[in-house]
Formats: C-alpha cells, sequence, structure tokens
C-alpha cells in the first residue's frame, strides 16, 4: 500500500511539471466564425472574425449571418506567419473582472498557482486584490503576470490602509504620508477598513489628489461614525459587499440593534447579526432610500456586492455541498471552512433554520438596491471574495454572475458588470473591458451560449439531457485569452485537480462533511 502511495505521488510530481502554457501572443491571430457578446450591453452577433495582431484588436469583421455559408473571399486573410483558432459556433466575451479576488491565503494553505489557475480556467483575465499577503509579493506578481512569465490574470493591486507602517497611524499627516508612500511603492490602490473619522478624511483626500482607486470594507468596529456616504463623499471610489450602506439608509437609529451580549470576536454573533441587518434601514423606494442612492450614484460611486460570498448564510448545505470540492478544493482550505471559533468566516457554531431565514430576507432587501441602483444608471462590479466560507476560486466567481441574474440583471447586464463596469471602476477601461478594435485581447471563449445559461461557465459545466436522453455535460470555459495568449481552460482546470490529489495524497486526506466520524 505504501509503495502505491509513493509511485501515485511520484506520478503527480512528474505530471505537475508538465503543465500547459500557453500560445502567443502572435504576429497575427484570427478567432474564426464567433458569435461575440461585445461586454457594453449591446446584443450578440455573428459570426465574426477577430484579428488580432501581438495584444491588440484590429479588426471585427462580421463574416456571415444565420444558415447562410460564409463566403471565405470576403473573410480577413491570415498572414503566413498568422494563426488561425476555429471558433465556429463558440460565443467570445471580454475576459472577466474579479473586482475582489484574494491570492489564496496562508491560513487557507492556498498558493498563488493553485489560484491563478482556477481564475483563468474561469475566464476571469483581471483581478483587483484588495490587500493581501502585503504589497511586495503582490507586486512581484504583478510584474511576472505582465510580462507573461506566469499563468495569471492581470494584477491590480489595494493595499490595506495602515499595512506594513512601523506605529498606528493616528494623525492626519501620517495618513497622508502613509497614502503617498504606497503609490511610491507602486500600489494601484487602498482597500479600507474604516477609521477614526480625521484620518479617513485625510488618507482619501490625499489618495484622491494622486488619482488613485480605493476600495472599503466597512467594517463594524467603525461604521457607527463612518458609512458609506462619509466614505463616498470623502473621495472612495467604490465599496465592498454592504457593510456601511444599510447604516447610511438608517431612518430611526445611529447604530445597528446589537443584542447587548453581542461580541464582535464571535463570529457567529457577527455573521448572525448582520442577517438582520438590512430590515433596520430605511424601507425600499422611501424618500431616505431614494436620496442615499441617488448622492451615491450621483458621485459615481462603484458598488461591489459580492453576493456570494454570503450565500453560505443564507443556504449553508449548499455552498458546503458544491460538486467543486471535492476535485478542487485544498484539504487545507476544506480545514479552513470548518466550524471554528478562530478562522474569519468559519461561523458555523451552530447554524439553523432561523439564521437562514433572516439572512434570505436579507439578501431580498439587499439586491432590490443593488439592482435599483443599476437601472437608475449607478456602476455595479462583479467580485468573489473567494477563499472564504465555502467559496472557491473561479468557481464562486460564476456563483456571483448567477446572483446578480437573481438580482434582477438581465444576463447582459451581468456580462457588463462582470467585464466593462469592472474596466470603468479601474480606470482601465480605454483598454479592457469590451471587445474593440484598439483594446487589448483579452477573451474568454465557451462551446454553450452562456446568456441562456450561466452555468456553462462553471468549470464543472451544466448538466443537459440529449436528445438520445443521454446525460451530458456541457460548457466550461474552453479558451482563456490573456494578452492575446491562448491558454487552454479546461488543461488548467485538470493541473488544479492533480494539485489537489496530490496534496490529498501526501495527507491521506478524504473530503468528509463536518461532525461526521468514521
Amino acid at each position: 500500500m505504501k509503495k502505491s502511495l509513493l509511485l501515485f505521488c511520484l506520478f503527480l510530481s512528474f505530471f505537475a511539471h508538465c503543465q500547459t502554457q500557453g500560445e502567443g501572443p502572435f504576429n497575427q491571430l484570427i478567432i474564426r466564425g464567433v458569435m461575440l457578446i461585445n461586454g457594453d450591453g449591446a446584443p450578440p452577433i455573428g459570426p465574426v472574425d477577430i484579428v488580432v495582431e501581438k495584444n491588440i484588436i484590429k479588426e471585427i469583421k462580421v463574416v456571415g449571418y444565420p444558415g447562410v455559408p460564409i463566403d471565405n473571399s470576403k473573410r480577413p486573410k491570415l498572414k503566413s506567419n498568422g494563426k488561425e483558432l476555429d471558433a465556429n459556433g463558440m460565443f467570445l466575451l471580454p475576459g472577466f473582472i474579479d473586482m475582489h479576488g484574494h491570492i489564496g491565503g496562508i491560513s487557507q494553505g492556498a498558493e498563488w498557482d493553485y489560484v491563478f489557475k482556477l481564475w483563468m480556467a474561469h475566464g476571469i483575465t483581471t483581478v483587483r486584490e484588495p490587500s493581501g499577503r502585503g504589497i511586495d509579493y503582490t507586486l512581484d506578481l504583478k510584474k511576472r503576470s505582465a510580462a507573461n512569465e506566469i499563468i495569471a490574470p492581470r494584477i491590480i493591486s489595494y493595499v490595506g490602509f495602515g499595512q506594513g507602517s512601523k506605529e498606528p497611524i493616528t494623525t492626519e499627516e501620517q495618513a497622508r504620508q502613509w497614502v503617498r508612500d504606497n503609490a511610491k511603492k507602486g500600489a494601484d490602490g487602498i482597500k479600507f477598513f474604516g477609521a477614526e473619522p480625521h484620518i479617513m478624511t485625510a488618507a482619501l483626500d490625499e489618495n484622491k489628489k494622486l488619482g488613485k482607486g480605493s476600495a472599503c470594507h466597512h467594517a463594524q468596529m467603525s461604521v457607527a461614525r463612518w458609512n458609506v456616504l462619509n466614505s463616498a463623499r470623502a473621495g472612495l471610489t467604490s465599496m465592498e459587499h454592504w457593510y456601511g450602506l444599510p447604516e447610511a439608509l438608517f431612518d430611526d437609529k445611529t447604530v445597528q440593534n446589537y443584542p447587548l451580549d453581542y461580541n464582535y470576536n464571535n463570529e457567529q454573533h457577527r455573521f448572525g447579526e448582520a442577517g438582520k441587518l438590512w430590515k433596520q434601514a430605511a424601507e425600499p423606494y422611501s424618500d431616505h432610500w431614494n436620496n442615499v442612492m441617488n448622492e451615491l450614484i450621483a458621485l459615481d460611486f462603484t458598488l461591489d456586492p459580492t453576493f456570494n460570498i454570503y450565500e453560505a448564510s443564507r443556504d449553508l448545505q449548499r455552498a458546503r455541498r458544491a460538486e467543486w470540492h471535492e476535485d478542487y478544493t485544498l484539504p487545507s482550505l476544506w480545514r479552513f471552512y470548518q466550524p471554528s471559533k478562530i478562522s474569519h468566516g468559519s461561523y458555523w457554531h451552530f447554524w439553523g433554520t432561523e439564521e437562514e431565514v433572516a439572512w434570505k430576507e436579507n439578501y431580498r432587501l439587499w439586491m432590490t438596491f443593488i439592482n435599483e441602483y443599476k437601472n437608475r444608471g449607478g456602476r455595479v462590479t462583479a467580485g468573489s471574495d473567494s477563499g472564504f466560507i465555502f467559496q472557491l476560486y473561479g468557481f464562486a466567481y460564476i456563483r456571483e454572475l448567477e446572483l446578480l441574474r437573481e438580482a434582477g440583471f438581465h444576463p447582459m447586464e451581468v456580462v457588463r458588470a462582470a467585464t466593462l463596469n469592472g474596466a470603468e471602476a479601474l480606470g482601465l477601461d480605454d483598454q479592457i473591458g469590451s471587445v474593440q478594435v484598439g483594446k487589448l485581447a483579452d477573451f474568454a471563449i465557451v462551446e454553450e451560449n452562456p446568456l441562456q445559461n450561466l452555468k456553462v461557465l462553471y468549470g464543472t459545466g451544466a448538466i443537459k439531457l440529449t436528445e438520445d436522453n443521454e446525460v451530458v455535460r456541457v460548457g466550461g470555459v474552453k479558451y482563456t485569452i490573456k494578452d492575446g495568449i491562448i491558454y487552454d481552460a479546461k488543461e488548467l482546470l485538470k493541473e488544479v485537480k492533480i494539485m489537489v490529489d496530490k496534496a490529498k495524497a501526501a495527507e491521506g486526506f478524504e473530503l468528509k462533511q463536518p461532525g461526521i466520524k468514521d
């Protein structure tokens, strides 16, 4: 038995070195006969040929009509050193942008190569990291990604406010100096969690002067004096999750209705009470509700809801039993998810029906605000915050798209949130976010129509019954193209499975549901 296990581990080690490498960029790449979903809200059109030279889209040419043979004489010509990609019958979208993507974590045991391949396997070509293991770590990976030395999405680095400071930031000048230093180091922006009002005001003002982006998780320890409206007025460009928004919508209180035995360090207290928060806010479409929304829109403020990361709160069994865990979740990550008094987001001390019902109502009110914000012209983006609460990198991002659909977004509005809206929020819409001549060649190509069924974007695909009464799996991103380089998305996913199999074999791990004994 030990010999068999050793041979298996050696096989996995050998296979791990035979990794998928991208093809390109090419002097000329022509993607042939694809149906284009552009990302800007325009309806699909096809078949089209898309011509890319190195990393720039040079031509998008309609080459036919449904049911009519393509006249090859009218198609863009392939140069002698060019590359053709036959995408006939497939669907092409802009590369997805994850606006809340942590590059693994020490507690989770998830390293960057595992995370990046899961993202790229799901068509995610740009990620905003909202704080992580430190600016030097992230900027090194960003540089290597930009040079295409590693298989990785484009990285936008937001550093946690105060991270790396030798002493606590207690004065306005300290706050401004930290912001200036952060910019000099090469960070793209700042992730805030809240601070004293005068510190937040100074830091946001300085960051705005430097033209840098900003995001905030309005943590409950500071939100009573500094909610989303305070941040937006001071220059914050985007918020994450929803903390701070219900507080801005209070019309009969200034502090959340905490039980008197509440302890923020108790994760079940924290998330259990959070599930009751939206019911304490102003009623949808009331004067105060409307005024807050309209002011945020006037300030060009971006909402990144990350619906998926709290979904276990309203249906724990669904999140825990997601079919991809068995093959793609590392043993260390699975252990991190389990009920714990110290692991962030592992608040399953005794999670039950009452908590889930409260969270279902929480979602209804939260989604109402987000959908109406979009309807009135506000910017909503897609982010995942994976690595916590049973949400897995890549897979959770697709779930986020499904939840935007549940909130009321048309599938094309979902795609726009996942692509162009993210690019606009990052100030990169002149380069990425939609498929247009002059932009960079970042694409996701899938064999099924994602507008009809967003589930076909999952790496595990969607279940379908054929006319021959056969149950099959269809979909999964086929090709991810980043910077004009073609990656086989399904091969990337296979490599992740090998990583997980290797980790399981090394410790004899078997994935089991919590509380189940041998």
